[in-house]
């Protein structure tokens, strides 16, 4: 029996509130003049957004020891998949009628097409092994492999920027992001921010850890509880 928390439940209907929205709008006949790109850009776009937020997870709970972000981190990423796999079909099927010819010619001919492709490949694997049963059996393996996320963080964004070509505030506002979290990854940086949070009093965990007699000794000094309970 799964045993779902709110935060939980949130982010599992959040995520699926983009293809709820896009099957309404094509039920309904209110896509753009150009349904094929409309939907073709609403699965990327809720695919890249998914992916940025699996990869703030981590450093959401090494800032601020936000250790919830961490139980949906896998499901942010297989989400971000879900519409990843939906956009390269909605490319592949109804873009080019699944002719292998015409799919080969774009992805050499248009850049942003090739990164779109690369971006997909990197993510398949890692979609493939996010299972415990995978994490087990390809050990230390496994961590180095799903690293490559980041890779396809910034194919994404690469992506995005290629296709959009005139205005691309968008997309390097994504691409910030990212390269941001990656930086957020380098051992020198996560033991500084570590660090700072440790020695923070304001963060939970982050006051040192203190001997029994200490403890004891800290608590004379402070003010009773207003509810008269002691911690």
């Amino acid at each position: 029996m799964f045993k779902f928390t709110k935060f939980q439940i949130l982010v599992h209907v959040g995520s699926l509130v983009p293809l709820a929205l896009l099957i309404r709008d094509a039920i309904t006949d209110n896509l753009t003049v150009n349904p094929i790109q409309d939907i073709t850009f609403r699965t990327g776009k809720a695919a890249l957004v998914l992916l940025v937020l699996s990869l703030a997870c981590t450093p959401l709970n090494t800032l601020f020891g936000f250790r919830e972000a961490l139980r949906v981190r896998r499901a942010l990423g297989l989400y971000a998949f879900l519409y990843v796999s939906l956009h390269f079909l909605i490319f592949i099927g109804l873009d080019y009628t699944f002719d292998l010819s015409l799919i080969r010619e774009a992805i050499v001919e248009k850049r942003y097409a090739l990164m779109g492709f690369a971006a997909f490949l990197t993510l398949l694997p890692l979609a493939l092994t996010s299972t415990k049963g995978w994490q087990k059996r390809l050990g230390k393996t496994w961590r180095a492999l799903h690293r490559w996320v980041y890779l396809a963080g910034i194919l994404a964004v690469i992506h995005f920027v290629w296709l959009v070509k005139s205005d691309i505030r968008e997309p390097l506002a994504y691409g910030t992001v990212v390269i941001l979290l990656l930086v957020l990854r380098i051992p020198v940086v996560r033991r500084v921010v570590n660090f700072k949070r440790w020695m923070s009093p304001f963060t939970p965990g982050g006051a040192p850890r203190m001997g029994s007699r200490e403890q004891a000794d800290h608590s004379r000094d402070l003010p009773a509880p207003e509810t008269g309970v002691p911690k």
